[in-house]
């Protein structure tokens, strides 16, 4: 019983499933020469698209023609908000169904990204079925658009999102995780996935630099913020260090983090997003900190990747209970108050390759 409990990690009842589907490809001169302005093109991509979509009861698809990345949240309220390189999308999947095209006027795309949001109850249970469909959906798409081009990355992406402390604000309802990789779980439902498909599975979490902490742990001689993030730096690495956590990140620099596989992809950075890239495969330690001392930004990020090392049959749940213990950790050398403050956990679980 011990060896199975502990591959098992409690998550409060109350936690959020998402789940969204990313499917992106690159434009060419050729691909738009076939139309008489990229604006024509975008309408025959989504007329073409969601045309398959309703067909496949595929009801809240978003056709991005801006090259900008999307951002989900969940929201009781359905927003779509844009950045300069973002699109952030609101949505309960309970409730809210939409099919957009989002292009700017006069920009010619270099990449279309079409989002498929997961809608309908119980997201995990249902996620290779939702896989299916989308998957079905972009062969068809490929097959029916005339110069559509022949390869698209597809990056299937799921969260559970938790308080850490819901416990300790009255939330005692929990229910136990072994939080299997992608892989197993969609052959398990037949739905294979590609042999040669890439997996990243980490664990974000943000902080806000609340005014309990600016006062406990900066002092009015300071002439920056150097101590400080020093000491929550040193904080964070302790705690890791302690739960032999070794791919972890810290991103103070008012950047939102994406994390990815570094066979893949490269540490990088915009005016907004923080790309953050580990190897899974390899067992160094692998650590990134991002933070100006002469810039205080509301919220620290704290991400920590799990390893090849952390994948097995049973799940992540092993890997889950050595964050969370690296979290309370953390929380208690911050002193965060249990009961007032949320400390929101995010887990993530990523699959992508070509189709």
């Amino acid at each position: 019983m011990a060896s199975q409990s502990q591959h098992r990690v409690y998550i409060p009842s109350n936690a959020r499933s998402n789940q969204y589907i990313l499917a992106e490809f690159r434009l060419d001169e050729l691909f738009y020469s076939h139309f008489s302005s990229p604006a024509e093109a975008y309408q025959k991509i989504s007329d073409t698209l969601f045309t398959l979509c309703e067909e496949n009861s595929l009801h809240n698809v978003h056709v991005l023609a801006n090259d900008k990345l999307p951002i989900v949240r969940f929201n009781e309220e359905s927003y779509c908000l844009q950045t300069k390189k973002q699109v952030l999308f609101f949505y309960n999947p309970k409730h809210h169904e939409s099919h957009t095209c989002l292009s700017e006027p006069g920009h010619q795309a270099r990449k279309i990204r079409i989002i498929f949001l997961a809608t309908g109850d119980e997201l995990r249970a249902h996620a290779a079925d939702f896989h299916r469909r989308v998957t079905k959906v972009i062969g068809l798409f490929k097959a029916d658009l005339a110069h559509c081009p022949t390869v698209i990355k597809i990056r299937d992406h799921q969260h559970l999102t938790y308080d850490l402390f819901a416990n300790a604000k009255g939330n005692k309802e929990s229910y136990g995780y072994k939080l299997r990789s992608l892989a197993p779980r969609y052959q398990a439902r037949a739905c294979d996935l590609p042999s040669t498909h890439s997996e990243m599975t980490y664990v974000t979490v943000g902080i806000p630099l609340t005014r309990n902490i600016k006062t406990r742990f900066l002092k009015e001689s300071d002439t920056g913020y150097a101590k400080l993030y020093r000491y929550i730096e040193d904080s964070f690495l302790t705690a890791c260090g302690a739960k032999n956590l070794s791919r972890i990140a810290m991103v103070a620099n008012d950047h939102i983090p994406l994390v990815r596989n570094s066979q893949v992809d490269r540490n990088d950075q915009n005016s907004e997003l923080q790309k953050i890239s580990f190897d899974p495969a390899n067992h160094d330690s692998q650590y990134f900190g991002y933070w100006h001392e002469d810039k205080l930004v509301q919220t620290i990020y704290f991400i920590i990747a799990a390893g090849d090392e952390d994948k097995n049959d049973i799940g992540y749940g092993k890997f889950m209970n050595s964050v969370e213990g690296a979290l309370r950790g953390l929380a208690d050398k911050l002193e965060i108050p249990a009961t007032q403050q949320n400390v929101t956990v995010r887990f993530y679980q990523h699959v992508s390759y070509h189709a």
